[in-house]
């Protein structure tokens, strides 16, 4: 499975911020959205990613305040991220190894999207329960050792 399955069932809304913005509109607009991150985007690329992580932090440094702290200051700017070819397998590996919620999906230059640990774990959970029908149906059907003989 591929992480382009994963933004197939998800769909495509996305939600980017410019690294100038005030901190504190970026937030409400988080909440106001009820999403955990946001890509940070200059002239076309992709320069960081802001997630509820950064914010806590950048909160503690600041003494308990947001103040005029704009995106660049908060962001990760060094955000690990993935294309839509990357098996599922990989992303799970790169998101545990770097403890990260959120990755960034970029065929080439161009931002496809963003899938969260949630979105990975749906999926292998949908997927699991998926094969587990499968099996039991073909354990359902299987003949018995009196039909066996018959056939």
């Amino acid at each position: 499975m591929k992480v382009s399955d994963i933004l197939r069932v998800k769909g495509n809304e996305l939600y980017t911020v410019h690294p100038e913005e005030p901190l504190a509109k970026v937030v409400q607009i988080m909440a106001e959205k009820d999403i955990g991150s946001l890509v940070v985007m200059e002239h076309g690329d992709l320069v960081g990613m802001l997630t509820f992580r950064e914010v806590i932090l950048c909160i503690v440094r600041n003494g308990g305040e947001i103040g005029t702290t704009l995106v660049r200051k908060a962001m990760d700017d060094c955000p690990l991220s993935c294309t839509t070819e990357t098996e599922l397998d990989e992303v799970r590996r790169m998101m545990l190894d770097r403890h990260a919620r959120y990755l960034p999906v970029m065929n080439r230059k161009m931002l496809m999207g963003v899938i969260s640990f949630y979105d990975v774990a749906k999926t292998v959970v949908d997927s699991q329960n998926f094969e587990n029908k499968m099996l039991k149906a073909y354990i359902r059907d299987w003949p018995d050792d009196e039909q066996a003989s018959q056939a």
